[in-house]
């Protein structure tokens, strides 16, 4: 099967899709942190990721469970806690990010 660039628009691709749910600058970082760690607190991943703001953080966060890659749990207790996890679909990414760190230890200076 021959393919050509011009058959279709570049938005109409399964490539734009996926770029446009990991875009940003930490989205991609908190996928990672819960492929690594499976369930991890707010505070955990704060932490991991550093220079992020709590608000940047939390921005990105609801973005990835409006998308439904994470799911977030809340527990009814003081001080609150919550828990971030990926979903089933987001799970389905771990080979992608697999590929990319893979990719990243073997070519990296």
């Amino acid at each position: 099967m021959e393919r050509c660039i011009g058959n279709e628009s570049f938005k109409d691709t399964g490539l734009f899709y996926t770029l446009k749910l990991i875009k940003g600058k930490y989205k991609m970082r908190v996928l990672y942190t819960l492929m690594e760690f499976s369930v991890v607190r707010f505070g955990e991943m704060k932490r991991y990721l550093g220079e992020i703001s709590y608000r940047m953080l939390s921005s990105t966060l609801k973005e990835l469970e409006a998308d439904n890659l994470i799911k977030r749990k809340e527990y009814d207790q003081l001080p609150p806690k919550v828990e971030y996890s990926l979903t089933e679909r987001g799970k389905y990414l771990i080979p992608l990010l697999d590929g990319l760190c893979q990719w990243g230890d073997e070519h990296k200076p």
